[in-house]
């Protein structure tokens, strides 16, 4: 199936319906949208619907076969084919994230990291050597990068943002902890961890 443009809330439940998918035992081979649906919460319409932009193979009363849906979502993700992605900010979120995060099963290979910090760079994070970020462009504009997470401090956030969308990136991961202003043509996904704790302590103290 040729790729299609899919919305944003789709594109956001889609990794909810692969990680359920590969968390089921092995003799489960078919599945139904509303088993997924029942499952994660979802309306089963919005399940169908949402899978059906990324697969053909469900069949009424039948469902999909699991091994083949699997398939078709990591497909879509891009399982076997890379966009280069970077990481600027390499404090200890910087280095959790590059690695433990599962970026290759989304077709995303991290080329590079980057820090502002003298006594960081020139260190690796795993296989990955650090970088000055200020060769953030140059490498980025030469390297075809695609992806660009942010994990720096909220005041250089928004110069590293601009540097990664004018050197070609068209997506943005942020987990600065302000809100960034990109082009029209850059998605940007905004992972505010403060706020997060912000809103679960508020949730807490109501109890």
């Amino acid at each position: 199936m040729s790729k299609q443009f899919i919305p944003k809330s789709t594109l956001q439940r889609l990794p909810h319906y692969l990680s359920y998918l590969k968390s089921l035992p092995a003799h489960v081979s078919t599945i139904s949208a509303t088993a997924i649906a029942e499952e994660l919460g979802y309306h089963q319409v919005q399940v169908r619907k949402d899978l059906a932009s990324v697969s053909s193979g469900g069949r009424p009363k039948v469902g999909y076969q699991t091994a083949a849906l699997i398939y078709d979502l990591q497909r879509y993700f891009g399982r076997g084919i890379s966009d280069n992605a970077v990481i600027v900010g390499m404090g200890p979120l910087g280095y959790a994230l590059t690695l433990t995060c599962e970026f290759s099963a989304f077709g995303f290979r991290i080329v590079s990291a980057f820090d502002f910090d003298e006594k960081v760079i020139g260190r690796r994070c795993g296989e990955i050597e650090i970088l000055s970020a200020h060769r953030l462009y140059d490498f980025c504009n030469a390297g075809g990068v695609r992806l660009g997470v942010i994990a720096t401090h909220a005041d250089l956030a928004q110069d590293v943002c601009d540097t990664l969308t004018d050197s070609g990136a068209l997506a943005i991961w942020n987990f600065s902890s302000i809100r960034l202003k990109v082009p029209q043509d850059v998605l940007i996904f905004d992972q505010n961890l403060t706020a997060s704790l912000a809103v679960l302590s508020a949730h807490l103290k109501q109890l």
